[in-house]
């Protein structure tokens, strides 16, 4: 959707209609199913969202506050009068999520894991700041992966060969089948992804006795790595601790990055210095009373997540002086 003020483009939002829940990231197939249980039909809803990212960035591109209300308004009415069930922008920015709550939107709340840069000169530099406890079970983690019988490489741009697309291509297609059904990204995904992008991509891939048997993609932002797939043929302790967050780690102090986002869920991204992050996203439903339910449930768990983030962070793995400055 674009907005205009006479023949001046002045703010432009991605929008789409979509007949299901798939790569999205912020979950609402409970939604879906109560809804359909009752006798409605969730889908088609509209969406604003980057597909299957689960990263948070501006949604509404406009130069002022005025511009992006505007947008937000004629996004429900589009759904409106095109007799769609709802309405969703998610992992918009905290702005955003304010502004649609200004205008009477429902907040959602979720969060992510993400390991934050404090001007870490190396990797032992942000060991030092986690606790003697924490810091030995990394030392070991790591140890115990790399010691698998091979090797692991960090390659990015020319580095990056058709070979090891291959190789990463069945790591995804077996890591989807597990946990998705069915992966949605095509082959033909990963070859658009080395053409245009492979200056952006950091991809990790293990290999043993000639053969890669293991990899994680990651994609190079202004100020962030962004952690997104991962998979393996073969079993190794620690070994996806390794590749997805360690090395990740390494990568952002090296390239001065101020975050790694390790994607969606994992509270076992805690120990290994990765700290709760408030994730923001706005809901309408045309159904009142159904709306009505909805919005009950999100001031429980908007406020369930606040004290998560909270408690997560107290018992996080850094030394409690750092603990508490978090909080300050």
């Amino acid at each position: 959707m674009v907005a205009r003020l006479g023949s001046e483009l002045v703010g432009a939002m991605p929008l789409y209609i979509k007949s299901h829940s798939q790569g999205e990231y912020i979950f609402d197939f409970n939604w879906a199913d109560a809804y359909m249980r009752a006798g409605g039909e969730y889908y088609p809803k509209l969406q604003s969202a980057v597909p299957f990212t689960p990263a948070t960035g501006p949604r509404l591109l406009a130069a002022n506050d005025a511009v992006k209300k505007a947008m937000l308004e004629a996004a429900v009415q589009i759904a409106e009068q095109n007799g769609l069930s709802s309405f969703h922008m998610t992992f918009c920015t905290e702005a955003e999520f304010r502004l649609g709550g200004e205008l009477g939107l429902m907040q959602r709340i979720t969060q992510q894991f993400h390991w934050e840069n404090r001007n870490y000169a190396s990797f032992d530099d942000f060991l030092a700041g986690l606790s003697s406890r924490k810091r030995k079970n990394i030392r070991k983690e790591r140890q115990s992966a790399q010691g698998f019988g091979g090797e692991i490489l960090a390659l990015t741009g020319a580095d990056i060969k058709p070979e090891h697309w291959d190789a990463f291509w069945q790591f995804y297609q077996d890591t989807g089948a597990r946990k998705w059904g069915t992966p949605y990204l095509t082959r033909d995904f990963f070859n658009q992804a080395q053409l245009h992008m492979r200056e952006d991509i950091l991809l990790v891939l293990a290999r043993r006795e000639g053969r890669y048997i293991a990899g994680a993609l990651n994609f190079i932002g202004k100020d962030a790595l962004y952690g997104r797939y991962w998979g393996a043929t073969e079993h190794h302790p620690n070994l996806h601790f390794e590749l997805c967050y360690y090395q990740a780690i390494e990568a952002a102090i090296a390239r001065g990055l101020g975050r790694v986002e390790a994607g969606a869920q994992g509270e076992h991204k805690l120990a290994r210095g990765y700290l709760p992050a408030a994730v923001y996203s706005l809901h309408w439903i045309r159904d009142k009373g159904f709306a009505s339910a909805v919005q009950q449930f999100l001031t429980a768990e908007s406020e369930a997540v606040r004290e998560d983030i909270v408690e997560m962070t107290e018992i996080g793995p850094f030394k409690r002086e750092e603990s508490q400055h978090e909080q300050s």
